[in-house]
């Protein structure tokens, strides 16, 4: 695949491959096209849990649980 950019594009991709410490600028084009793809993913998942009916009420009863939980399993 080739991807033609403008100059101002191009040394600002080269900008960054040098600063970022990317071996080439494809490597770094890879890293953008899954940090995009990550965050739609997350998008996703979010706007699914926005839809969804509620199922527990988010109190300080809830997140005392959840502490709970997560100090249980952490000292296992």
């Amino acid at each position: 695949m080739n991807i033609s950019l403008p100059e101002a594009l191009k040394a600002f991709v080269d900008e960054q491959v040098t600063q970022r410490g990317y071996g080439t600028s494809s490597e770094y084009v890879r890293e953008l096209i899954r940090k995009d793809r990550d965050r739609q993913h997350l998008r996703g998942l979010l706007l699914a849990g926005a839809e969804s009916a509620p199922t527990t009420v988010a109190d300080a009863d809830y997140f005392d649980g959840l502490r709970d939980r997560v100090r249980r399993h952490r000292d296992r």
